[in-house]
């Protein structure tokens, strides 16, 4: 059977296989120990759950309106304004069925043949992917971990060309953790006007930094910024959210209405019951969410520390999100050898960077237990005084 031409370039992602195999083995009676995944190890938040129940048994099953309850769209406009002093209207939001499907839809409706995408590099498994399916061409930009990973203004004016249309930023960042600080944006912010670009902000991180970072949106920079800037956020990361799909994207009114048009013939709405349970958890307390970063930070520093035992090892510190981006050069491995050997020598996953554009790295997650990451550091410590 012929498949479209659009799918060659597609790669499956390696986060999921990766993540799936291990899965598997833990099935098979295996001693796995997962440092994929890229989902909080705790449960949703209660007054979450509880406002589940309350909607289904209610009986809120049914078509809601495409783009979003206007409740949550609402309540999305009030975090916006809360968080990063932002102010939009419902009409400037559209709510999707999770943060990838907002980066999707948005590439979709922004990008085609012979548009180029500048991606940061290393980047998130699905950006290119999402950029060869709209028709686009992603443009790698090399960062660095000697320089924090961070995406230079002086590098993204010198990868601009005339058919360059979309930057996206992620910050914090999956993989690294990086965190771009004010300083950053603006500089990066005078490029992306003086070049006309538009810039995709992927935010979905926003709540976890470290070491006292704090999380800047480009779109608060001024009006200018605002209106060729798209944020992109979600309830996955901050409030465990990940199997209930809920992703929003804000930014110009007629891009929006577009976005909403492309769910009417591909998804229709998300999930009735868990736009409630986001409206719900949009309305937690920030304490909360401070409890779990504090929780993570304690998590980051402890895998730092047994990463570093190894002379064979360089992790990156991360300052935000829940990942350490970790050096391997030194093992003379190649990421994929690394992390299919040590899942089947260790019983340890671990994601390769070769698919988030770096061979050298491979990407631990720190959103599970302090006994996992003692005992699968550990296994690795083993395994690599034996290669």
């Amino acid at each position: 059977m012929k498949i479209a031409g659009r799918m060659a370039k597609v790669s499956p992602s390696a986060t999921l296989g990766l993540t799936s195999k291990a899965k598997e083995m833990k099935a098979q009676g295996h001693p796995v120990i997962s440092f994929g995944a890229g989902e909080p190890d705790f449960d949703v938040p209660a007054p979450v759950k509880e406002e589940g129940a309350k909607a289904l048994a209610s009986g809120f099953t049914k078509y809601t309106p495409t783009s979003g309850i206007p409740e949550l769209r609402e309540e999305v406009c009030k975090k916006f304004h809360a968080d990063q002093g932002l102010s939009y209207k419902p009409e400037n939001v559209v709510i999707s069925c999770g943060a990838k499907h907002s980066l999707y839809n948005l590439i979709q409706v922004l990008c085609e043949a012979g548009d180029e995408v500048i991606l940061p590099t290393p980047f998130w498994v699905s950006y290119p992917e999402m950029t060869y399916l709209a028709g686009a061409t992603p443009v790698m930009v090399p960062t660095y971990q000697e320089e924090g990973f961070r995406l230079t203004a002086e590098r993204l004016r010198d990868a601009v060309t005339p058919k360059s249309k979309v930057v996206i930023l992620n910050s914090p960042s999956n993989p690294t953790g990086a965190v771009l600080s004010e300083k950053d944006l603006r500089e990066l912010m005078e490029v992306i006007v003086e070049k006309n670009l538009i810039c995709i902000s992927d935010e979905i991180y926003e709540y976890y930094l470290y070491d006292g970072s704090k999380h800047f949106c480009i779109a608060s920079f001024g009006e200018e910024i605002k209106k060729r800037t798209f944020v992109v956020n979600g309830t996955s990361k901050s409030y465990s959210m990940t199997g209930l799909r809920i992703g929003y994207t804000a930014g110009d009114a007629d891009v929006i209405k577009k976005i909403g048009i492309l769910q009417d013939h591909s998804t229709s709405n998300p999930t009735s019951i868990s736009q409630k349970m986001a409206v719900a958890a949009l309305r937690m307390p920030m304490s909360y969410r401070a409890d779990v970063r504090v929780l993570f930070e304690k998590r980051r520093d402890l895998m730092i520390s047994l990463l570093k035992k190894s002379d064979r090892l360089k992790p990156f510190v991360a300052k935000g999100a829940f990942y350490t981006f970790c050096d391997i050069e030194k093992t003379g491995l190649g990421s994929d050898v690394f992390c299919n050997r040590l899942l089947e020598e260790k019983f340890v996953a671990v994601i390769p960077g070769k698919s988030f554009g770096s061979d050298k790295h491979v990407r631990f997650s720190f959103a599970t237990s302090e006994k996992d990451i003692e005992e699968g550091i550990g296994r690795l410590s083993e395994w690599l005084k034996r290669l």
